[in-house]
């Protein structure tokens, strides 16, 4: 490519990347100043440059494996090169889906040696996120890793000594830190606008069998079509189990359950919105409460974190919350409570709520006040109606507002794009092998404290457990 093609694209992403966020709306205090709520929607227009092909290849071809593809090729420029899957019917739907000319191998190394691949989607089984991507790296591909980076902590070090090494972009798949609802929370949360940050709530719940990972298992399956002995390769050797193949997420043999599965959004949006290298200690509890299906992953699960007082943030607590049976019906959540309101984030939208204590200190109503002698009560009345003015008295107001993401818009596309954005021009990927271990290593940590019923100890700047 010219010089002058290079500079040209690279003034245009930097222009879209500065016009990408948001921003409807108008300055913080004119908003504050409106009579009523005002709900405002998030005008987002992102061109994207195709003038370099990008040939991917997917490893993995399971549920997330159809979902990061299908995204992966509206970006423009983008093609796909090859699929790996162990199973031998998904390697029939990609044919099925993409024509009998791709290629499609059962062995990842196959992929990673094509040399007209020139990043990869890894989309399998947790347990092979770390190997993969690690060899994925040493071949020089581009790689988009689905979350959590890792399947056990002790793995975090080494691949980001991989990326480190290999100089090849690597993006960890938590769609919610490309999220421009998240970014508009992470700019209200900054500008102060609830006070001071002191607590996160953060929810995920589902209700309903494929929520809670019992998939579909087809007919055909056997430890030869899928493969069972390349499948635990990475594992402790197990007799063949469909189960622990196609519902891995339920089997800590293999998965990493709601906590890598639902508490890494979580974590990731919130370490994204607040900034935070992430907490200092760690406990979870939970239990299998209704899908007793033979899993030994929790099926509801609860966290609470405590992070330090950072020049990020000030100090914070973080609960987590899984519930698979939720009669709520499911909802994903997180609430960030502040001294003075709360910033709710739905999806890609928010709504902000404002109380705001008086400046005078409580008295009378539910007080001891009325407990005294009548003279008593007099008095000090007079002695505090003295020192407070009307003004001081009063809770002051603040208009809610609610921010909208526009109809159609797609947290998960914008991940893609940044991610292949960065593929071709070099610029720092939005979620690095960094951000998504600071992310992996408290969601493996609740696991740890749930088996071991034990606070863990984490040191988020060193990134290593205490």
């Amino acid at each position: 490519m010219s010089k002058e093609n290079q500079s040209s694209r690279r003034k245009f992403l930097q222009q879209i990347g500065a016009t990408s966020l948001l921003a409807a709306a108008a300055p913080l205090s004119s908003l504050a100043a409106k009579e009523k709520a005002e709900e405002r929607t998030l005008f987002y227009e992102k061109k994207i440059s195709s003038e370099d092909t990008i040939r991917v290849g997917v490893i993995g071809f399971g549920i997330q494996g159809h979902s990061d593809l299908g995204t992966a090729l509206k970006v423009p420029g983008v093609q796909l090169a090859g699929i790996c899957d162990l199973y031998t019917g998904r390697l029939e739907n990609a044919k099925e889906m993409y024509g009998n000319d791709l290629f499609t191998t059962r062995d990842y190394k196959e992929l990673l040696d094509r040399t007209d691949i020139d990043a990869v989607i890894i989309a399998t089984t947790d347990c092979w996120h770390s190997t993969i991507t690690k060899d994925a790296l040493e071949k020089g591909k581009a790689v988009y890793c689905e979350k959590p980076m890792v399947y056990k902590i002790s793995q975090g070090p080494d691949v980001i000594k991989a990326q480190q090494k290999s100089g090849k972009v690597l993006q960890v798949g938590s769609q919610r830190v490309s999220s421009i609802g998240l970014a508009k929370a992470k700019e209200l949360l900054a500008a102060g606008e609830i006070g001071k940050l002191n607590m996160v709530n953060a929810v995920y719940d589902r209700q309903g069998s494929i929520g809670a990972w019992e998939y579909t298992i087809p007919d055909d399956a056997n430890a030869e079509t899928t493969d069972w002995n390349e499948f635990i390769k990475v594992t402790e050797k197990m007799p063949y189990d469909a189960k622990k193949f196609f519902w891995w997420r339920a089997f800590k043999e293999v998965g990493t359950g709601v906590a890598g599965d639902l508490f890494i959004h979580l974590l990731s949006g919130t370490h994204f919105i607040t900034n935070s290298k992430g907490p200092e200690t760690i406990y979870s509890t939970g239990q299998i409460s209704y899908w007793k299906d033979g899993r030994n992953m929790p099926d509801v699960m609860s966290g609470v974190m405590q992070y330090p007082d950072t020049a990020e943030h000030p100090a914070f607590q973080l609960t987590l919350q899984v519930n698979f049976i939720s009669g709520t019906g499911g909802e994903e959540l997180i609430q960030l409570v502040g001294s003075e309101g709360i910033i709710i984030v739905k999806g890609n939208d928010l709504t902000i709520k404002h109380s705001i204590m008086p400046e005078a200190p409580g008295f009378g109503g539910y007080d001891s006040l009325f407990t005294f002698s009548k003279s008593m009560q007099a008095q000090m009345q007079k002695e505090y109606d003295a020192k407070w003015t009307t003004a001081q008295k009063t809770k002051p107001t603040k208009d809610d507002i609610t921010f909208k993401a526009p109809e159609g818009y797609s947290d998960h596309l914008d991940h893609f794009t940044n991610f292949f954005d960065s593929v071709r021009t070099g610029k720092p990927v939005v979620e690095n092998a960094v951000f998504g271990f600071r992310a992996a290593a408290p969601a493996l940590s609740c696991n740890e404290s749930f088996f071991q019923k034990k606070i863990i100890k984490w040191d988020p700047v060193e990134m290593k457990l205490v």
